[in-house]
């Protein structure tokens, strides 16, 4: 039976990760995160599934310890806050490029450099246009809700298994401290070898009787050989847009104007919107779930059907409004609003922008 409880973003990241029947995880502790393997230590999942649970020297070894589990075919994931992602970030392009899954958390804090603790979307740029090296993308989604930060984990081994490629879960510090009922799923049971071995015929488990040893590697010195790989990539990631994006719409049958945002961000502009609304200003919503791909027929959909204009929110600088700006092609107005350095705008403010540079504009 599912479980009901009130728990912390990250917490229920955690257990929402020994419940799926993850096989390790491998992290360092970081504001504002640290709650994912505080937590993990407390349970001794090693005592409830067998789940392993380390500590790493450094960011840069939880990230290689999640590509040698990951060769094995095991669901391994880490986590970490945004100068901590910048660091596992060669990792993740090392994992990509051997074609291995895994899911890796960031719970977003402001930048850039060691910046401040405080929650922030300012990682957009580089979980979605790729913050390693190389022609590679992370499938991304971006959790709004306590609820969200569990079923998340679920989806993203799903997605990272389906398609053999890293997962990320982009969500911030609002998301990951707040605290919320959350509907945890039953307990899974792990993998055995044998389903490993029948699920992963890549993976590198050694040699048997019916089955040759496997070599894994990102590395190819024959650029002819390199390019073939590298279209292959080309032709994985052109499918999982066609199959795997995912989005959510509020109030948009009417509006005249709509608020697009994502995790925290969306939360503010449901409020924001119930204000307009009862000003009576026909305010949506576009919050998309997936990242990468992102939703852009969705947001040309909304141009076609007489949405006047977009405002695109985020807790950074300006990041996700260069994809809207993309899908609308200049055919309506689109501009940003945004609060960097940690804090966190009142809705009144979204509501008040939307006026001035959308509507007023």
């Amino acid at each position: 039976m599912k479980e009901l409880r009130l728990m912390k973003g990250n917490e229920a990241l955690a257990e929402a990760a020994i419940r799926y029947g993850v096989d390790g995880y491998f992290g360092y502790p970081i504001t504002p995160q640290s709650e994912v393997i505080e937590y993990l230590m407390s349970e001794r999942p090693e005592e409830r599934t067998g789940m392993v649970v380390l500590q790493a020297e450094s960011e840069v070894a939880a990230i290689n310890m999640v590509y040698g589990g990951g060769a094995c075919g095991k669901r391994v994931m880490t986590s970490s806050s945004s100068p901590g992602v910048s660091l596992k970030m060669e990792g993740v392009s090392y994992i990509a490029g051997s074609e291995l899954p895994c899911v890796v958390a960031n719970i977003q804090r402001g930048g850039p450099g060691l910046g401040t603790i405080q929650p922030s979307q300012a990682d957009y740029f580089q979980a979605t246009k790729g913050g390693g090296h190389g022609d590679y993308r992370m499938i991304v989604l971006a959790p709004a809700s306590v609820q969200e930060m569990a079923d998340f984990v679920g989806l993203g081994f799903e997605l990272a298994f389906k398609y053999r490629n890293p997962v990320m879960i982009l969500s911030d510090g609002v998301i990951g401290q707040m605290m919320e009922k959350v509907e945890l799923q039953p307990q899974q049971p792990r993998r055995t070898e044998e389903q490993i071995r029948k699920e992963c015929p890549w993976a590198t488990l050694g040699k048997t009787p019916d089955r040759q040893r496997n070599i894994i590697t990102s590395l190819e010195l024959d650029s002819s050989k390199q390019e073939v790989f590298n279209n292959k990539l080309q032709k994985k990631y052109a499918e999982i847009v066609q199959n795997e994006v995912r989005y959510e719409t509020i109030n948009c049958e009417d509006a005249e104007y709509v608020l697009v945002a994502f995790g925290s961000s969306a939360r503010i502009c449901q409020k924001s919107m119930d204000i307009c609304r009862e000003q009576g200003i026909k305010v949506g919503i576009l919050r998309p779930i997936t990242l990468w791909p992102y939703p852009y027929q969705a947001v040309k959909d909304l141009v076609k059907n007489g949405v006047k204009g977009f405002l695109v929110v985020e807790l950074n600088a300006g990041q996700m409004i260069e994809d809207v700006q993309l899908a609308v092609a200049e055919k309506v107005k689109v501009e940003h609003f945004g609060r960097m350095g940690g804090i966190i705008p009142a809705p009144g403010e979204v509501v008040e922008a939307l006026k001035t540079k959308i509507i007023g504009g």
